[in-house]
């Protein structure tokens, strides 16, 4: 998308705002209505630079995985982001190097819950219950 045609969605999405806030002087829900026009203004800004990074059929796919797991999909987007900007995409991002992110992504969290097992060792040769019932 030109930079023309996303300010001009902004400027609508903006304007549809103030309607239903009843305007620029919305009284005590002001507040909460910058603080929805400022996401929104966040969220529009993030689908741009990954409709930019994505090719069609890795943008479907990443709107499949934000349909069943939203945590996922807002990860992998912030991760292409940071590649995006730190220059570490050269060309858009196809579906197999999509496929091969989430891979990657899968089998780091896998690690980190192995990482995170805890193992509990009991002592040989230590009380036991059926010690309680020669006591009688």
């Amino acid at each position: 998308m030109a930079d023309a045609e996303l300010e001009e969605i902004r400027r609508a999405r903006l304007a549809q705002l103030q309607q239903q806030g009843g305007g620029p002087r919305g009284g005590p829900s002001q507040e909460g209505g910058q603080e929805e026009q400022r996401k929104q203004a966040e969220s529009d800004r993030r689908a741009a630079i990954i409709s930019q990074i994505l090719d069609p059929a890795a943008a479907d796919r990443l709107g499949r995985i934000r349909m069943v797991k939203e945590s996922r999909a807002t990860d992998i987007e912030n991760r292409l982001i940071m590649l995006a900007q730190t220059g570490q995409l050269r060309q858009k991002v196809t579906e197999e190097q999509l496929k091969e992110l989430l891979n990657a992504v899968a089998e780091n969290q896998r690690k980190e819950e192995e990482e995170q097992k805890i193992v509990i060792t009991r002592r040989k040769g230590g009380w036991d219950d059926d010690d309680d019932l020669l006591d009688l």
